[in-house]
């Protein structure tokens, strides 16, 4: 039986993704940066005490969800519907390298929504944020798991 990507319309992640992008007069995709810090962990580097860069990878992830979680849209809640976001384009650029034992702020925000779509922008700076570390774009798309197929009736549009 397929789960349909709906949401009970009472819950704050339904209030929050039913909105229109393109009406003016509903709430927009979030403009100011969630953002969280970290300390760089030995797994998280080579043996040269350098992160391995698919970490920021993951740091990106976890700084997206938790921005959701900021908004009302709880992840885990979408997963027990059948939804699913993966990402479908991943763009980074590495500008410099973090090491073992640094404080890192790890910055994301949705940039826009179109359709079944999620637009994020996102960035690791060091933590007097004078030096940018890695930043890049994101995109998601919603999914139904079941089906493998967009998430039609996921009121994103």
């Amino acid at each position: 039986m397929s789960i349909p990507c709906l949401l009970h319309k009472s819950s704050p992640t339904a209030a929050y993704l039913s909105y229109h992008p393109e009406k003016p007069s509903q709430k927009q995709p979030r403009k100011k940066w969630f953002e969280y810090s970290l300390r760089v962990q030995p797994h998280h580097t080579d043996y040269a005490g350098v992160v391995w860069h698919g970490t920021y990878v993951s740091w990106l992830e976890t700084a997206r969800v938790e921005c959701l979680r900021s908004m009302g849209i709880d992840f885990a809640e979408l997963v027990k519907l059948g939804c699913e976001l993966p990402v479908v384009e991943l763009s980074l650029r590495y500008h410099r390298v973090l090491r073992l034992g640094e404080i890192a702020i790890v910055k994301t925000r949705m940039s826009a929504m179109t359709g079944v779509r999620m637009y994020w922008d996102c960035a690791i700076e060091s933590s007097d944020r004078q030096l940018v570390h890695v930043t890049g774009k994101v995109t998601l798309v919603a999914m139904d798991r079941e089906k493998g197929k967009l998430c039609v009736n996921f009121p994103l549009r």
